[in-house]
């Protein structure tokens, strides 16, 4: 690692970008930011600007951009549009690139990092759930370092052999056992969910997210994002992970071993612990989280996931098992369904009918470029759009 890393980051505005810049804040003699990203999040980026002096900023939104430029009088180049997301995260004097850019959206700049060989430390679960194939092999090609960032990969990461192969019998691994919080819901019926406002989803128990994530995790479709994003960082079947509800949100994942040996990564629900160590490894530094105190925790709790009530579950995994475009087309229609949930056109309980009414629909094909992801994704939509506006459901 050079002395000072130069850092790129994709999606600074949002809750994963923030805590990056807190542990870039830290430690000065380590990082430094040399772009940020954003949709149009004008005055937290204006804010950003102006502790960090980055090279580049890229806004998403044309508009933004340009609001952006009239407020700040910084040497900061102010950049628009989806190419300049990809020359950021793929510039020769990057070395560090954070993909946290939320959905579908994340995964052309993150590609382009994977192919120009940087550390990718990955919190945008899409790129894998769209397109794991292409962009595991472009991380191989590309000579990348992929990091998980995700605080149940990242404990899974930390909880294997230093060693892993890929394979799970030459180092005695039976299984891995990703790990839940159940969400705001967990314990209702399908029949009470019926009901149930955006500002009641979003209210997660233990985390600080996003608004899309914070329903995917009430509906348990993070949790199906995550299982299939496992499989390919680890080169397993799905048959090799076991979600379980642990509403403490304090074992954040385990890795079983053949020998009755269970190893998991425990800490507070932070996430600035896995940043850190995604930045950091193979050593490790301070990530400004409060240490854990087990006797404040006192209990934990392990569960099964229900998944009749939250059938978003079972959707992610009978899409990963037909593979192909399936995944892509799982994904596309939950942004959909999402979106239109927080604007209050779709109800809960609607989300994973909208989803399964698209997967029903789909024609698969198998992925041999990155144009069959994108076209799969773009057809998923306007299916979804469709089905809403014929009130299919």
């Amino acid at each position: 690692m050079a002395d000072v890393q130069n850092v790129t980051v994709l999606g600074a505005t949002g809750s994963i970008g923030q805590s990056t810049l807190d542990v870039i804040r830290r430690h000065p003699d380590k990082y430094r930011v040399f772009a940020l990203t954003a949709a149009r999040s004008v005055e937290q980026m204006a804010k950003d600007i102006a502790e960090f002096q980055p090279r580049y900023v890229v806004m998403a939104d044309e508009a933004a951009a340009s609001q952006l430029a009239e407020q700040t009088t910084s040497a900061t180049e102010i950049l628009s549009g989806g190419d300049a997301f990809a020359t950021v995260a793929s510039h020769e004097e990057v070395h560090q690139v954070m993909a946290a850019i939320v959905g579908a959206a994340g995964l052309l700049p993150s590609l382009a990092a994977a192919k120009a060989g940087k550390r990718v430390l990955l919190a945008n679960k899409e790129s894998l759930v769209m397109a794991g194939p292409l962009f595991m092999q472009a991380v191989e090609q590309g000579g990348a370092e992929l990091l998980p960032v995700d605080s149940e990969h990242n404990a899974i990461f930390q909880s294997m052999p230093a060693q892993y192969s890929g394979e799970f019998a030459p180092h005695g691994i039976d299984k891995i056992l990703l790990t839940a919080s159940g969400g705001p819901f967990r314990g209702k019926q399908r029949s009470e969910l019926q009901d149930v406002t955006p500002a009641q989803a979003v209210a997660h128990p233990n985390w600080s997210m996003g608004a899309k994530i914070s329903v995917d995790s009430a509906t348990l479709m993070n949790k199906g994002l995550e299982l299939i994003e496992a499989c390919f960082l680890f080169h397993c079947q799905q048959e090799q992970v076991q979600v379980v509800v642990h509403p403490q949100s304090v074992i954040h994942s385990m890795v079983q071993y053949c020998d009755g040996s269970v190893i998991a990564e425990l800490g507070q629900p932070d996430m600035r612990t896995p940043i850190a160590y995604g930045m950091a490894w193979p050593e490790r530094i301070d990530a400004g989280v409060k240490h854990l105190d087990l006797f404040d925790i006192a209990r934990f709790d392990f569960m099964p996931p229900d998944e009749t009530a939250f059938p978003c579950l079972r959707l992610a995994r009978e899409a990963f098992a037909v593979g192909g475009t399936m995944p892509a087309v799982l994904n596309a229609a939950n942004e959909v369904a999402v979106d239109a949930f927080l604007r209050q056109e779709l109800s809960f309980n609607a989300i994973p009918d909208l989803i399964e009414q698209v997967m029903k629909r789909h024609a698969v094909e198998q992925i041999d470029e990155l144009q069959t992801v994108l076209a799969a994704d773009n057809w998923a939509r306007g299916c979804a759009r469709q089905l809403m506006a014929e009130d299919s459901l």
